[in-house]
Formats: C-alpha cells, sequence, structure tokens
C-alpha cells in the first residue's frame, strides 16, 4: 500500500497537528509578531521623525531608514521559513522565445558559496515581477526569491493591495511605511493614484541607481472553487479559450504599470514567474493544500517550490505601445514622475491584452507539462530558503537600529 505524504494531501483530510507541534505554533506566532512589531517600532520611533525634519540629509536617511526595514521583514520571512517550514526553491529559466538556458548560463546566473549551495542570483535588479495566483503565501515565498537576487532586491519591493489593509494596526502601518500602494478596486480612481505612484517610484529607483522591483499578479485572486467559473464565463463572453490550470490574466493594470515605469526606468525587465507547488495535483487547488497555518504551524511545506523565469526586455520584447504622447516634450524620460498617462489608445490595449493571454496561454501549457514526465524544460537550481549572513538574524529584528542608538546614547 502506497503511504501519501501528508503534502501531498488536501489539509482537511490530514491527521491532526500533534501537540508536539504546538511549541512551535506557538514560538512563530511570538518570533513572527516580535519581528513585526521591531520593524514598525523602528519605523515609528527612529525612522518617521527624520521626514519631518527640513534637510536633505535627513531626508536620504530617512529614505535608507525605509529601506532597511523593509530588507528586515524580508529577512523575517527568510528567517520563520528555515526555522518552521524548510522548503528549496527550484529554480530554472529561459529568455525570451522559449530560449531555453543551458547547464553554463544557469550557473553564471547561480552564485555558488564555498560548500556549492547557491546563495545569489545574478538577475536584472529593475523588474516588474508577474506571476501565477494558486496560494495565498506566493507572495510570501516570492519575496524570499527576492531576496537572492542581487544586490539587496529584497530591500525594494513594492506591492499592490486593497486600501483595506492599510489600517491593520503594526502590519498595515508597516505596509504604509514600505510605500506599498493600496488600491480601492474601482479602476476610475485607482488608474491615477497607481500611475502617480509608480512614476514616483520608478523615477526615484532611476535617479538614485537602487533596486526596483514591483510585484503583480495579473490573474487578480486565486484559482479555485468560486474564481474558476467567473474565467469560464469571461472567455465564453469574450469568445476566447479558458484556460485549464490558470485563470485568464486582466492586462490593464499590468499594462498601465509598464506604461508608467518603462518611460522612468531605463532597461526596465520583467520578469514572469510560473510557480507550482509540490504536492498540489493537477486541476487541484492550492489553498486546500497549503495555509498559513497548514505550513508555519503544522509544519508541512512543500518540499519544493518550482519556479521557471522567464524574462523579457519590457521597451524591446512587449508591445506596451507608443510612449511618446506619455512624455512631456523637452523632458527627459526618466525624469518626470507628475506626468502621467490616464488613457491608452484602444488599439494598443487590445495588442497588449493579446500578448498577455499568449504569454498566459504558454504558461498554463508549461504547468501541464510539468504534471508530464519532463517537469519544466531545462536545467535548474536549488535554493534552500534560508539566511545567508549571520548578521540578518539580527536584522530580522531589526537588532541593529536600537543597537546603534544605545550605543551613541552611551557615548554621549
Amino acid at each position: 500500500m502506497t503511504v501519501v505524504p501528508p503534502h501531498a494531501l488536501p489539509v482537511s483530510k490530514r491527521s491532526k497537528r500533534p501537540w508536539s507541534r504546538t511549541p512551535y505554533a506557538i514560538l512563530f506566532f511570538i518570533l513572527f509578531n516580535l519581528g513585526c512589531l521591531m520593524v514598525n517600532g523602528t519605523q515609528f520611533i527612529v525612522v518617521l521623525p527624520l521626514r519631518l525634519l527640513p534637510f536633505e540629509w535627513a531626508r536620504s536617511l530617512y529614505t535608507k531608514g525605509i529601506n532597511y526595514t523593509k530588507g528586515a521583514f524580508g529577512c523575517l520571512l527568510v528567517l520563520i521559513c528555515s526555522i518552521f517550514s524548510p522548503t528549496t526553491l527550484r529554480v530554472s529559466f529561459e529568455t525570451e522565445g522559449n530560449g531555453r538556458f543551458t547547464q553554463a548560463e544557469v550557473d553564471s546566473i547561480a552564485k555558488y558559496n564555498d560548500a556549492g549551495q547557491v546563495v545569489g542570483l545574478n538577475l536584472p535588479n529593475k523588474v516588474v515581477v508577474i506571476s501565477n495566483h494558486q496560494v495565498y503565501l506566493d507572495w510570501l515565498f516570492e519575496w524570499c526569491l527576492l531576496y537572492f537576487i542581487e544586490p539587496g532586491v529584497h530591500k525594494h519591493v513594492y506591492i499592490t493591495l486593497k486600501a483595506s489593509l492599510k489600517w491593520i494596526p503594526v502590519v498595515g502601518w508597516g505596509m504604509q511605511f514600505f510605500d506599498f500602494i493600496f488600491l480601492s478596486r474601482s479602476w476610475a480612481s485607482d488608474r491615477l493614484k497607481l500611475s502617480k505612484s509608480l512614476s514616483r517610484l520608478g523615477v526615484s529607483a532611476a535617479s538614485k541607481d537602487i533596486p526596483f522591483a514591483y510585484l503583480l499578479y495579473p490573474e487578480g485572486t486565486l484559482v479555485s472553487k468560486d474564481t474558476r467559473p467567473l474565467s469560464r464565463k469571461f472567455a465564453d463572453k469574450m469568445g476566447i479559450n479558458d484556460l485549464t490550470h490558470l485563470l485568464l490574466p486582466r492586462s490593464t493594470g499590468l499594462h498601465y504599470s509598464l506604461r508608467s515605469l518603462a518611460t522612468r526606468v531605463p532597461d526596465l525587465q520583467l520578469l514572469d514567474l510560473t510557480v507550482v507547488y509540490e504536492g498540489i495535483p493537477p486541476l487541484a487547488y492550492g489553498q486546500d493544500y497549503y495555509t498559513l497555518r497548514s505550513v508555519f504551524f503544522d509544519g508541512i511545506a512543500p518540499p519544493a517550490i518550482h519556479i521557471h523565469i522567464r524574462k523579457f526586455d519590457v521597451s524591446r520584447d512587449i508591445p506596451i505601445g507608443n510612449l511618446s504622447a506619455a512624455q512631456p516634450s523637452g523632458l527627459p524620460k526618466a525624469s518626470d514622475s507628475n506626468t502621467v498617462e490616464l488613457d491608452i489608445p484602444e488599439n494598443e490595449k487590445t495588442i497588449f491584452d493579446t500578448w498577455l493571454r499568449a504569454l498566459w496561454t504558454d504558461k498554463d501549457a508549461s504547468i501541464e507539462k510539468f504534471y508530464g514526465p519532463t517537469s519544466f524544460e531545462g536545467p535548474s537550481v536549488d535554493i534552500p530558503i534560508k539566511l545567508r549572513r549571520r548578521r540578518e538574524y539580527l536584522d530580522a529584528f531589526c537588532f541593529f537600529v536600537p543597537a546603534a542608538i544605545g550605543y551613541l546614547t552611551e557615548r554621549s
């Protein structure tokens, strides 16, 4: 009789969590919340006062302080994964046009330590990252992936979220400091805010030559028994084919985002992630297998998270349309954050929508192949999710900020 491992069973059919896991669940609750409190407390007590000072050096320190706290939160995510639910990112690559990487090319992307473990990825650090959306923890594992992209991309992550989340105590306050973009789900009002926010962030990243990573899910929501019929209904309405493993993507938000950023961030790249979790069978729903509670409280993580990365040059490979009208004449492309675009010509919307739908169709086909004998094609590298430097265990709790303040206080 074949024994099915716990991660391959729906959460509802697994054995109850043993009592031996209870201390881990309590410790997770304590450590994660302590980390969030330390990050948010540092933002309020140490970093925010710098924003109130009318000096350029204070504004610069404020930005660096916020980036430090965002990096600290990224380290916290990696730390809780390594302690409470260890897993591995199995990453493979291809170029635009289905060009598979050779093992030598993969090795040139991967950065190895003396023990032969992958500890970094040499990928573009000014990117828009898009992905299929299976479980609520997608963003967490993808932030962990960005942690491994040099130099310090995890300190410069931006995400769009529902406006209602911004006032959640501690976590929501922290996300406001992180400059995440909160939208009301009304495109009439959201498009102006999205374009203005991304334009400002793009100009800042380009002018300061710092990393930038904007994470977006074109499907908009998880694949589930509730959203699957909606995707099929939309396909019937538009007279197009529905997908098997994914929801049909909505192109509007991504199109506006790329147009807002492309004129302000030179050499902007798009990283398209196709993510598959071991243990979820074909046509099943990811949220039935992996939840925050099952992964971190019960300690049942996917043995590996397969991530296939396709890289596109935004200005060269993606039909985002004519951008000349989106910029005022006489101004350098990366210097203006006030001028934003409210309307995109309909023909350009149609072309981009067709391109994105074709990309998602390819993604759907690659997931179908994954469940066959080939998995994702081409060579891959395994990256254990764990912190790379000892000091980052303290960074995860913003330890060095209060330590520095204490040191300066003692000195005075």
